[in-house]
């Protein structure tokens, strides 16, 4: 009998990793970091499971949360095979190692203080180098088409469909036969809105005996995403107007990438105020050349416009900083600009550097498009503390703040419902990837919606399916 055992994105919304057993074979679906509080001690600790038994590894796709500890995986014996999209496969490249230039840098400054305190010894080498990222990419990865089938051992085929969540990701379908019975469980990854702006709308799938599905917003519906358009274009012209700063938080992947593409159209609209817009994060500017990379999964807009030989990721007022130089330089700017930084949720990167020399000031605003984790300073500052440390120094919040979640790469409660109701004979359902408390709503509207029961994975439990 098949099973499923999940040692992370169960009751909580970061480090996925989920292990299904077909018989003798072992797949991992995702090997992801945790984030928020506790995450980086839990990154640390074993897997829960020997990762030299496993003979494969599927990716839904290139968020940290979902591959941050696949270098990890192959410290610790890991010599199977990993299975993702080509696009999924190039990001995660530069994401892991970036990741790992982090962990390096982090490692340097506690090595340092703990130097001064005659306590190195106690301090925990990187989780994992750049060395042995390279070493995760030396190897031959299976990478498909959407909805290419591939075949495994022992009558096991896995494919891929869109989930629309950025570009590359992918839920993950894996067929196999069972007392000569065809058997089909998914994987949903992370799902995106069918509302998006850059890449093409997620697929849809017709029929599974089991669902494992995120719920990172299971409770809740999103603003409609032109709603939420108009709300950022006011906040920024807002603050622009008042000769302020605007900060935005934003994550390497899509949501970057969509905000470039809104102030490359309020440009070319005539609708932004004269400014100086900085993209300040290395890691940013890598993943937009991939976005050009793959026309081919953005929506049709934009894969026209590529193909006409436009990039609409730049126009004429941003300015890219990659040297730490160009981005500190960035402080002594007094004109109104816009500086988009990472990281997402304000829990490292240079964001944490242009927060800390303007949050203070209340001309200026940050304006939030992505989720927050609790324990983040993100989340801090999203839920109204008025002070906050950055950097070992007491910095007051007066700068406006915006939370627009429009923008959303996770689908809502009501998209993933309707996500969902096109599955027939759906015999089995499970939640992960979100918070215990918006779990249960979810549960509870998935009856009342589709009279399904579901069951919420907790870490270390096994299931039958």
């Amino acid at each position: 009998m098949a099973t499923v055992i999940s040692y992370g994105a169960a009751e909580t919304v970061t480090g996925s990793c989920h292990l299904l057993k077909v018989g003798s074979i072992k797949i991992l679906i995702d090997c992801g970091m945790f984030q928020g509080n506790g995450g980086s001690k839990k990154n640390y600790e074993p897997f829960g499971f020997d990762p030299s038994e496993l003979h494969y590894l599927i990716l839904t796709h290139a968020h940290l949360d979902h591959i941050g500890r696949v270098p990890k995986l192959f410290k610790e014996g890991f010599k199977g095979r990993i299975i993702a999209t080509k696009a999924t496969r190039d990001i995660a490249k530069i994401m892991l190692l970036d990741s790992a230039g982090i962990l390096q840098e982090e490692y340097k400054t506690i090595s340092k203080k703990a130097r001064r305190r005659g306590e190195e010894e106690s301090v925990q080498e990187p989780l994992y180098t750049k060395d042995d990222v390279k070493m995760v990419f030396a190897k031959k990865w299976t990478t498909l088409e959407y909805f290419e089938e591939h075949k495994l051992k022992q009558h096991i085929r896995v494919s891929f469909g869109n989930a629309g969540h950025i570009m590359g990701s992918a839920f993950a379908i894996i067929d196999y036969q069972e007392e000569n019975q065809h058997k089909r469980v998914i994987f949903s990854g992370d799902l995106g809105s069918p509302e998006r702006l850059i890449i093409d709308e997620r697929d849809k799938i017709e029929e599974a005996d089991a669902l494992f599905i995120e719920s990172t917003y299971g409770d809740r519906r999103h603003k409609p995403l032109d709603q939420s358009v108009e709300e950022f274009k006011e906040a920024v012209i807002t603050t622009l107007k008042d000769n302020g700063t605007v900060l935005i938080p934003s994550f390497a992947l899509e949501r970057t990438q969509e905000i470039l593409w809104l102030l490359h159209e309020m440009h070319d609209n005539g609708e932004l105020p004269k400014c100086r817009i900085f993209l300040d994060s290395p890691l940013a500017i890598k993943a937009t050349r991939l976005y050009n990379k793959y026309p081919g999964h953005l929506s049709d807009e934009l894969e026209y416009s590529t193909g006409n030989g436009e990039d609409p990721f730049s126009f004429a007022w941003l300015e890219t900083t990659t040297t730490r130089d160009q981005s500190m330089a960035i402080n002594k700017v007094k004109e109104r600009s816009i500086i988009i930084a990472g990281s997402g949720m304000c829990n490292g990167g240079r964001i944490m550097h242009h927060l800390k020399h303007r949050l203070w000031n209340s001309r200026n605003a940050v304006i939030f498009v992505g989720f927050q984790v609790t324990g983040t300073l993100g989340r801090s500052i999203v839920d109204g503390q008025k002070s906050v440390k950055i950097y070992g120094e007491d910095i007051v919040v007066k700068a406006k703040t915006y939370t627009i979640n429009g923008f959303s790469a996770h689908a809502d409660q009501k998209e993933l419902i309707d996500w969902m109701s096109s599955i027939k004979n759906l015999k089995k359902l499970y939640l992960i990837h979100g918070e215990r408390d918006k779990m249960e709503i979810f549960a509870t509207a998935i009856k009342n919606e589709l009279g399904h029961e579901s069951h919420i994975m907790e870490v270390g439990n096994s299931v039958a399916l």
